[in-house]
Formats: structure tokens, sequence, C-alpha cells
């Protein structure tokens, strides 16, 4: 049953919400464990030393959740520059099933947006931003059910709203209703997962939701006829992450893997901008089985990727979104800082043209 969140700021509330993320984020380790003699979070310490310098030894293998970069290497050319091998890549991206892999060492590094982390350090898993891809424009669509009217974000009060506090989306809608003077109270926080979204809005389960492509315009291609609609916002989700447990990084083979991972992550995302018809068939059509019309309106949304030379901007902003998620008492107030691994700093930008490069 998902749990309805209140923003009443009450000592019971607050722990409700960290319950109901601690659900989505530990469900599956329990099962996980039964596998494996023991299951542990990350390890405590810090990653120490300087960056390894070249190539990682042979035989360094990495668990990679990076499903875009999967299928960018090859066509852009890039296979040949990896220089460690990917003993798998999980097809996963929600925020608690990637903290899910990092607790039960079956993911090694991955993508996500910069509420993870937040939400990871608030359980204890310990873990590090090792590369930052900003995205200056709104990327989530609020989805409205079929039937239910919304025609504005001022509409949401009273409603139920698709919260996953441990991913974008939850941002998102926390960070809307903030924009339109609505409080957490004005408004039914039903906790689910993103993914779950889709199955939300088709049943009535909730009245509205943030949904990114390609589940977008699937969902709304299926149910306009019955009233269901797009509602766009200024609200942005700035960061794209890649990020990877500290015990991970704390192994210099490892960490000169992330180190070589890095810039072909970011020239592979760059491949894609300026190869569109080649990227839509591989993945909008072929991954996704959307049509090629809709993977290039899909595509001309998209924001070009931008890599930071430095990350002084996106500390910040990942401290005001845990500034957010404190105020609304889903996790413990945090000082984001120790969260990113500097040692990773402009790796990705200095990998691109410069175009491609967001200086300060």
């Amino acid at each position: 049953m998902p749990r309805h969140l209140t923003d009443d700021r009450s000592a019971t509330t607050r722990a409700l919400g960290r319950r109901s993320f601690l659900a989505l984020a530990t469900g599956t380790v329990l099962s996980l464990a039964a596998c494996s003699p023991q299951v542990k979070t990350a390890a405590s310490s810090e990653p120490t030393g300087k960056l390894p310098s070249g190539d990682p030894p042979p035989g360094t293998k990495l668990t990679v959740a990076v499903r875009q970069t999967r299928l960018q290497l090859e066509p852009a050319g890039l296979k040949k520059d990896l220089a460690f091998t990917v003993s798998e890549w999980p097809n996963l991206s929600a925020g608690p099933d990637i903290i899910q892999g990092f607790r039960a060492k079956s993911i090694d590094l991955a993508s996500n947006a910069g509420i993870p982390p937040i939400q990871a350090k608030a359980i204890g898993v310990k873990t590090k931003i090792v590369a930052v891809q900003v995205r200056p424009l709104p990327l989530y669509t609020f989805a409205t059910a079929p039937g239910s009217r919304i025609t504005s974000v001022e509409d949401f009060r009273g409603k139920k709203i698709g919260f996953s506090q441990g991913q974008a989306q939850g941002v998102v809608v926390l960070r809307a209703l903030k924009a339109a003077g609505l409080k957490n109270s004005d408004v039914e926080l039903v906790a689910l997962p993103s993914t779950q979204f889709l199955t939300a809005l088709q049943s009535k389960q909730v009245d509205v939701a943030p949904l990114g492509e390609p589940a977008l315009t699937k969902y709304l291609g299926q149910y306009a006829k019955d009233g269901a609609v797009g509602l766009k916002t200024d609200v942005v989700d700035l960061l794209t992450v890649l990020w990877a447990p500290v015990e991970v990084l704390d192994d210099p083979a490892k960490a000169a893997a992330v180190a070589n991972f890095i810039p072909l992550w970011a020239k592979g995302l760059v491949w894609a901008w300026e190869n569109t018809d080649e990227w839509i068939d591989t993945y909008y059509v072929k991954s996704e089985g959307v049509s090629v019309a809709d993977g290039k309106r899909i595509v001309s949304s998209l924001n070009k990727p931008q890599f930071p030379v430095d990350w002084d901007k996106a500390i910040a902003w990942e401290q005001e979104t845990a500034d957010l998620m404190a105020e609304g008492g889903f996790v413990p107030k945090q000082d984001v800082t120790d969260l990113f691994d500097r040692r990773f700093e402009g790796l990705a930008a200095a990998s691109v043209p410069a175009e491609y490069r967001e200086t300060s």
C-alpha cells in the first residue's frame, strides 16, 4: 500500500517520510543478502590519495549502470577506448534501485540525478559523485490522470501527487509546489517509485505525476483522448551525475577505471547530440519503442550536453536540494560538500569540445 505523506512538520511525519524512502531504497536488499554471505553498506572511509594516472591494470572490472553509454559506445567509435572490462551493464536507473545495488555490492558506478546521493547519505550508504552534467531546461512534465481536469500547478491543491522522494521526480514536485505558493500539506503526496507512476495515473491512484521522456510521449499517446494532459513548468532538475560507492573509489584499480569511463560518458552524450538520427534509431526507436517522429520531438526538447569545468555551482544546487528535502522532513539536514570527489573534477569537461563546457 502506498503511504501518504503530509508536511505538518511533526516528528511523526518526518519519521513517516524517512520510513517510506527506506521501504523503497532497502526493500530488496534482504533478498539480495540471501544470495551472499554478508551484505554491508559501503565502507566508511573516504577515498584517499591522488587519482591514479594511466589506464587501470589488466583484469580490472566494473559493473556499470549507465544504459545510454552502453548504447553509445559502439556507434560513437568509443568502445576501443574502454580500458577495463564491464562485467555487467544492469538496466537500472531509479535512485532506490541503484542504492540497493550499491549496498549489495552489485553495482560499482551509476548515473542518476542529484537527489539519490543525498538519500544514500541519509541512510548511511557512503558514496561520491565523480562527474557532473548540468541541464538548465526542464526535464519533467506533470502528466494528469484521465479526466482529472487539472490545468495548472495551482490546481494541485487537494490532489494526489505521485511522489518519489528518493528520485529527481520527488524534488521536482517539491520545487513546483513551492513555486506555486503551495505547502506540502496542501496536497496528498503518494509515496511511489517513479516506475509506478504510469500505472498509478492509468488507474487514477494519483491525479498527477511528473514524467520524463519517452514515458511521457507513450502515456499521452494512449490517454490524451481521455483527457490526460501534460503540464509544463519552469522547474528544472539541474544535475545528472555519475556516482559510486566510496569503497570502489578507494580501490586504485577501480578508481582508474572510473576515471577512464568519465570521458567516454561525456563523449557519448556529445555524439548523441550531434548524431540525432542515428541516436533516435538506436535508443528511442529500437530500445524504447517510440516512433521516429516522436523520437525527433523528444530530442528537440532536450538540453544540449554541458559539463562544468568546476563544480561550485553543482555543489550549491545540491545543497539547496538537500535543504529543501530537510525542510519537508524527508532527510536529516546535511552538508553535501563531502558527496563530491573533487579528484575527478573537470575530467568530463576536458574531454569534450569547448562548446560543451560550462564555465562559472
